[in-house]
């Protein structure tokens, strides 16, 4: 046996040194987390991008039938399309929504309570995003919801939710 070891020193040395790393990989302690409700949720948990799930064949035929309906000037969609000479509806009667607010909504092309009320989450985002210095009051004073309401001319849903019209 000890000629068997004396001869063979090298290969047995290498034996170890692979079981010792094997047992430091597999023995080793390691770390659990559990989440609770109580956890804080951290900035990059809670920010989760909402997919649009148009993909990319849908986004092409969205960009086309925008251009087309430019070049025929005719409404691409429903929300567009307005009765001829239709007023516009009034934005100001909205909570939280001010004669600026209501002007930069009709600049970026937005005039009637239908079409705020049908925005998607990933439309608000992006609507959000170039209103300016009104940024975050979409979400805030809940616009698209009032809308909702006032589209609907549900006068006293509106005041139940959100106060005195």
């Amino acid at each position: 046996m000890m000629d068997v070891l004396t001869n063979n020193w090298p290969i047995v040395l290498v034996v170890l040194v692979v079981l010792a790393i094997i047992a430091v990989v597999l023995l080793r302690p390691r770390q659990r987390v559990t989440l609770t409700d109580q956890t804080p949720t951290r900035p990059h948990m809670a920010r989760q991008a909402a997919a649009e799930g148009r993909g990319l064949a849908g986004e092409a035929a969205a960009a086309t039938s925008d251009v087309t309906s430019e070049i025929l000037e005719v409404p691409a969609y429903r929300s567009d399309a307005g009765e001829a000479g239709e007023p516009a509806d009034d934005f100001t009667r909205m909570k939280g929504v001010g004669p600026k607010l209501a002007d930069s909504l009709t600049e970026l092309g937005f005039s009637r309570f239908e079409q705020l009320a049908a925005l998607t989450p990933t439309e608000m985002e992006r609507l959000d995003e170039r209103l300016g210095a009104f940024k975050g009051r979409l979400t805030r004073d809940r616009i698209v919801e009032q809308a909702d309401y006032l589209a609907r001319n549900d006068v006293d849903g509106y005041e139940q939710t959100f106060g005195k019209l």
